[in-house]
């Protein structure tokens, strides 16, 4: 009956094609010829001899097209009888046969494409015939091993059904597992992205690319081989034909299986009293499910009806605060408010001590939040806007949009439509193995009912891509069977970031509410009641289920109890007869036998943290637990619970630690210990992947998924790379970069007996290529070891380029690329003249005036062409540059010691006047910073400096290698009760000393830390001389002390020097970089995206090809002063900037100025390298991007790129190939791109007074925009991580 059918298809296709291909142009005639059936030559095989040559590879027709005009050049190409049938059935409408280059059995592959012929009418009727006689479509893809070798063997075809977070890693194991290409992927996304990280779809507001949440980017799917990975997106399966093993979709698709994976996934709950007709009609009702869902919030919230109105989020769970989180950081949405029917948010993962913890902080943002209440209704206008909602006691909540949050539905409407058991609450129902009620198909991820349980978490999900791709691939091995995966309760733990705080829960977080302290509990028990003997079998001899649960539970009702067997295909893969589900719940789940519980509990309301503890009575096992606010201890505790692991500690320990300090390296974490929930990575993978060769985080997260979900586990894995990577021995090189095979200290020695005093010759020197010209890395660190020798003027052109940007321009550059002005103001001792003077200037230049911690005043927001201007006036008033933006000495901090205060005891500010007189100014590995307190009370913080001197009645007490920052270090006491005379003496040797020996952006901290023999070393080497080099160290530090000169007073007197602060070269006009926001009366750049968006730019987004591009003159040879360093400048061409660049031995380059990673315009102020290949490249300056300058690749983040220009020399003049102005404005124009409006973390920030937001322009006429304020609501802090 199969062949009949094929042949009926085969017949109508031939028949049909004639007069529909008739008189159209190019038309073909297609002819089917039938060749003799073979028969198999396997005497073993089992069925008839029509079903042996159906199934053979053998038995093939040939599919004949003879274009009419060409005679004789007909092409043959094998079709096998089963793929007649599957086809035409792959083709959507409009298709043409140019895919026949893809069939399974090609004897001969064809030397030229086909004729192509559109087949609508044939696709039409052979989904007719094949929906009406239904034939066992398995059978034409089944091809036995007996019969085929194996070279020639078809894949069996997996069908994924939903390509979502679930869906997409369980391709990924597949693909990983499937070594001997047993199968054949192909997987269906109704959605029109790629799977992405539905997990962090709340980062989509602020960057608005779903590129960024891919989980695998474009190129990932080129690179799969397509005969074994197919997908579709933008296609939904509408109908599962469970019999004849195929499913239609959304564009008349046909696709055939053997084994169907539903991982369908889920959606958002709706209540009763607003049915989807209802949603459809009334603009301004969301849910918060998917992309789209984002996409429709977005763009109402533009509409000016919606625009500063209030955003209602209804559910306080994970979703809802998700939701809530997200419109409250929209800039359009004013108020947001969240409704919850609970006492608390997070009432399933938190008591209400934990709830309460939570719901502070979220009103503290700014956000309400109304609790025992919930919505009944909804009010709308006549043409259906959302206007308010109706409470339970009968309160109208004005809202202009409402987005539910309410829940989860599984999305099993497939799968009930196809006929499948569904659970009674939703979702698909299946067994232990994943199974469904229909033989091979399975489900898996949300969509999935478990022993009446759906799991809304990813984690589970991925357990369950884990055990189905397990048993698809691992249980018949060419290295022997192993046993059968199966189902058991997931981890349902949870560690998220929450409304800005972190929040976790793990084990039996509620047990306590289930049991109460001090009642025993029941036992529950898994037995085993029959080994399965064979990998082929999965039922004993008797036929009883090999496996089989028992709760001792005999006293509670049984809540779910079904026994319907199906008996599935033998082929291996699966046992043969198992009962479907057995199930028996418990009112109580017990956390161990015979054991009653303890609480401990933990609740700082002050520092929003709350801990709770579930331990047994005597305090040996830990059972569960919920944390907010501090989550530090989550991984290691959750192992323990799964573990079921004896704590050695007592239970107290937990919440108030044993004082260890420093980061969580996870050295104390055992192997399987699980590091990243969501995809079930443990610390052995990553363990694993430094021992095959993985050296950077990037692979890392690549390779074993970790990071990728949340997020949040990323701090720990980072810290066990790391620690595995120096365990493993090769991440532990300190060479300065690829371009010096050798450390700082190895090369300071190598520059000082060799006496070199320029970068070219340190590279012609000591370099691994001597025609290099270095990198942001090596280039920063020579020219410091280079001033720490000789000191000379760091602008000077042959060191200019060889300074890092703040370096380089003698000020810090800040994030809107404009500088910030510090000047000396040793000890923190000024006069009230000098006070006017910086206010004056700071009033003149509408500089943004600050106070540091280190006692002095910083003036920020200084454009670069200003710089020499402002440093005059300062200069002329008594200043000196503070050397705030080099590795230099920064300040010396001191209290008033025996000047004013009657405790004084030593005088500190002229202590701390004179050491900062001395080192001002010299170089070192990295910044230095110094503190002098006049007495024990120690006011300065003199023990977290570098140095640090504190005055005791008999002399001074010598701090060392003290620091704050990000892992502070309390300084460790050097030399006790040292004279003032003296102090000078050691402070020169350990300074200089540090100098030599340190590696490159190496703190005091650190380097005392790793010195060997630790501090007590450097003692008898500083104290005792014990190397005999005292006397050398003092004598080159007063060198150093000798040589100083103040870098802003010789930039104003150079004029040459102070044209190298133009921002433009062929232009005076100024161009604003950012705009700007006035803030507490004063001025600062509008804020950056919180996330920063894949920004690639090309040629080809200019409208003018580039053949109608013409040269145009922007600059001259001498505005680059050529020399044998790099050298570059910016120009501005109509609104557009661009940056041009010299290369010793390579020419000249040109850019755009603008970095796309923060749309800042700085390239120019770039370091620029090459790589060991030669291609050389400018590093953004704020972040390190690094841009190839011939065709402006980003080289270390694939997510940006620049444009480069064509540049020629014409006798003094330098002339870019360009399109017009205004062609190239509409690309990289700076009022197009720049950072522009503040977002609605500055108005939380802002107090209550409002904020005004100007666009600033050089030529002083600002334009405003009237601010919003707080709208007497509580401003909390909004910039908290999500």
């Amino acid at each position: 009956m199969k062949l009949e059918v094929a042949w009926h298809v085969a017949d109508t296709i031939v028949s049909g094609l004639p007069p529909y291909l008739d008189g159209q142009a190019g038309s073909a005639n297609v002819l089917v010829q039938q060749t003799r059936c073979q028969r198999s030559s396997n005497p073993n095989a089992e069925g008839d001899q029509e079903q042996n040559c159906w199934s053979s590879a053998s038995c093939l027709r040939y599919l004949c097209i003879v274009p009419r005009n060409g005679p004789g050049t007909e092409q043959k190409m094998g079709v096998g009888c089963a793929d007649i049938c599957s086809l035409f059935l792959d083709m959507g409408a409009g298709n043409t046969v140019s895919s026949f280059l893809q069939l399974r059995w090609s004897p001969q592959p064809p030397s030229f494409p086909c004729t192509p012929i559109t087949l609508r009418t044939v696709w039409m009727e052979v989904e007719r015939l094949m929906t009406s006689s239904t034939p066992d479509q398995r059978d034409c893809v089944d091809v036995p091993a007996a019969n085929v070798p194996k070279a020639c063997r078809t894949p069996k075809t997996i069908l994924v059904v939903g390509l979502g977070m679930v869906g997409i890693a369980f391709i990924e194991k597949m693909l990983n597992l499937d070594d001997a290409r047993h199968y054949r992927v192909v997987t269906c996304g109704e959605e029109a992205h790629l799977a992405y990280n539905r997990v962090a779809l709340t980062e989509y507001f602020q960057h608005r690319s779903v590129e960024k949440l891919y989980l695998n980017q474009v190129e990932w799917y080129a690179q799969q081989d397509p005969e074994h990975f197919v997908f579709y997106t933008g296609e939904q399966v509408t109908s599962l034909n469970t019999d004849a093993h195929y499913v239609t979709t959304s564009k008349g698709r046909l696709i055939n299986y053997d084994y169907c994976v539903l991982a369908t996934g889920s959606e958002s709950t709706l209540p009763p009293y607003i049915p989807p007709e209802r949603v459809a009609q009334t603009k301004g009702v969301f849910v918060y499910r998917n992309i789209a869902d984002l996409d429709r919030i977005l763009s109402y919230s533009e509409e000016g009806h919606v625009r500063g109105g209030r955003a209602v989020v209804v559910g306080g769970g994970l979703l809802g605060l998700e939701a809530a989180k997200a419109v409250f950081d929209l800039e359009t949405i004013g108020n947001v408010t969240i409704i919850n029917r609970q006492a608390y948010p997070l009432s399933r993962q938190l008591d209400d001590e934990g709830g309460e913890i939570i719901l502070r902080c979220i009103e503290a943002m700014g956000v309400e939040v109304r609790t025992k209440t919930s919505v009944t209704g909804l009010v709308s206008t006549p043409e259906g806007v959302l206007t308010g909602l109706v409470l339970s006691n009968d309160e109208q909540l004005d809202a202009e949009m409402v987005i539910y949050a309410i829940g989860i539905t599984p999305r099993d409407d497939l799968a009930r439509k196809a006929g499948l058991k569904c659970g009674v609450r939703g979702g698909i129902t299946v067994d232990d193995y994943l199974r469904t009620s229909a033989p091979d198909i399975f489900a898996i991820g949300e969509c999935a009912s478990w022993q009446e349980n759906t799991f809304g978490l990813i984690g589970p999900g991925v357990e369950m891509a884990d055990i189905l791709t397990f048993n698809l691939t691992q249980v018949q091995a060419d290295v022997g069977g192993f046993k059968h995966r199966q189902m058991n309760m997931p981890d349902l733990s949870t560690k998220l970031k929450l409304m800005g705080v972190d929040v976790a829960s793990f084990g039996d977080y509620f047990l306590d509410k289930r049991i109460p302290r001090g009642t025993a509990t029941r036992s529950r028990k898994v037995e085993d009641t029959q080994a399965v003997k064979s990998s082929h079998s999965g039922s004993g001899q008797d036929g009883k289920p090999a496996w089989e649960v028992k709760i001792d539970d005999s006293d509670i009702p049984t809540a779910l109890a079904s026994s319907k067997q199906h008996t599935l295909k033998s082929d291996g893969v699966f046992p043969q007869k198992v009962s479907a589900i057995t199930t028996t719940t418990s009112k109580k789940r017990s956390p161990s036998s015979n054991e009653s519980i303890e609480c401990l509990t933990y609740r700082d309301p002050f520092s929003s943290v709350y801990k709770k503890y579930i331990f047994t009575a005597d305090g040996k096992y830990l059972l569960g637990g919920m944390m907010v606010g501090d989550t530090s201890d989550y991984v290691k505790l959750i192992s323990l619970v799964k573990k079921k692991k004896a704590i050695d500690v007592p239970p107290s320990q937990f919440i108030v630690g044993a004082g260890r300090k420093g980061e969580d390296d996870g050295v104390d974490l055992d192997d399987d210990t699980q590091v990243c929930s969501c995809h079930n990575v443990t610390k052995s993978a990553i363990v694993a992947c430094v021992k095959e060769g993985v050296d950077d985080i990037e692979n890392l997260k690549t390779k074993t998924k970790a990071g990728t979900g949340c997020g949040g586990c990323m701090p720990l894995v980072t810290n066990i790379f790391k620690a595995e990577m120096k365990k493993a021995g090769h991440s532990m090189s300190n060479n300065l970069c690829t371009h010096f095979a050798m450390s700082r200290q190895e090369l300071f020695t190598i520059i000082k007996l060799r006496k070199l005093k320029t970068f070219p010759d340190v590279m012609l020197s000591a370099g691994v290529k001597p025609d290099s010209i270095g990198c942001e890395l090596c280039r920063p660190a020579v020219a410091s070891i280079l001033s720490s020798m000789y000191n000379e003027l760091v602008v000077s052109p042959s060191h200019h380029s060889n300074q890092d940007t703040n370096d380089r321009c003698l000020a810090n550059m800040q994030r809107d690329g404009t500088f910030s002005v510090v000047p000396r103001i040793a000890g923190g001792e000024i006069t009230p003249d000098k006070l006017i003077v910086l206010g004056q200037v700071a009033k003149k230049y509408k500089l943004y005036t600050k106070i540091t911690g280190g006692q002095r005043i910083d003036l920020f927001g200084a454009p670069k062409q200003d710089l020499p201007d402002i440093w005059e006036e300062l200069v002329n008033a008594g200043f000196e540059s503070g050397h705030a933006y080099g590795k230099a000495l920064r300040t010396v901090k001191s209290c008033v010691g025996t000047t004013w205060c009657r405790y004084g005891v030593g005088d500190s500010v002229g202590m701390a006047i004179h050491l900062e007189e001395r080192y001002k100014g010299i170089r070192s590995p990295h910044k230095l910073k110094g503190g002098v307190s006049g007495c024990t009370r120690e006011c300065a913080e003199a023990q977290s400096k570098d140095f640090g001197l504190i005055a005791t009645d008999k002399g001074w007490n010598i701090f060392l290698a003290g620091n704050g920052g990000t892992n502070p270090r309390h300084a460790t006491l050097f030399a006790k009760d040292v004279p003032p005379s003296k102090v000078i003496r050691i402070l020169d040797r350990f300074l200089m000393y540090y100098i030599r020996t340190a590696d490159k952006l190496m703190r005091t901290a650190r380097w005392v830390e790793q010195f060997e023999g630790g501090i007590e070393r450097l003692q008898k080497i500083l104290l005792d001389d014990e190397l005999g080099i005292c006397n050398e160290l003092e004598a080159e530090m007063a060198t150093l002390v000798d040589t100083y000169h103040d870098e802003w007073k010789a930039v104003v007197k150079d004029p040459a020097r102070r044209r190298q602060f133009r921002q433009f070269v062929n232009t005076d006009e100024r161009q604003q970089q950012a705009e700007v926001i006035r803030e507490r009366e004063q001025q600062r750049p509008a804020d950056w995206p919180k996330q920063p968006s894949q920004a690639k730019f090309h040629t080809s987004a200019i409208g003018t090809p580039k053949s109608e591009w013409k040269w145009r003159k922007l600059a001259t040879v001498q505005d680059l002063e050529p020399s044998e360093i790099t050298s570059s400048v910016a120009v501005k061409y109509g609104d557009s900037q661009l940056a041009i660049f010299h290369v010793p031995r390579k020419g000249f380059f040109a850019t755009q100025q603008m970095c796309p990673h923060k749309r800042a315009f700085v390239l120019d102020h770039g370091i620029v390298g090459d790589d060991m290949q030669g291609n050389a490249y400018v590093s953004c300056p704020l972040h390190k991007r690094n841009f190839r300058l011939d065709d402006g690749t980003c080289l270390n983040d694939v997510q940006y790129s620049i444009i480069s220009f064509d540049i020629k020399r014409e006798e003094d003049d330098l002339q870019i190939l360009l399109p017009e102005p205004e062609e190239l404005d509409a690309v990289i124009g700076t009022s197009k791109w720049m950072v522009k409006q503040a977002t609605a973390e500055v108005i939380s920030r802002g107090g209550g007074q409002g904020i005004e937001i100007t666009a600033e322009h050089f030529d002083g006429s600002p334009t405003a925009v009237t601010g919003v304020g707080c709208k007497g609501s509580p401003c909390g802090d909004s910039t908290l991580d999500w």
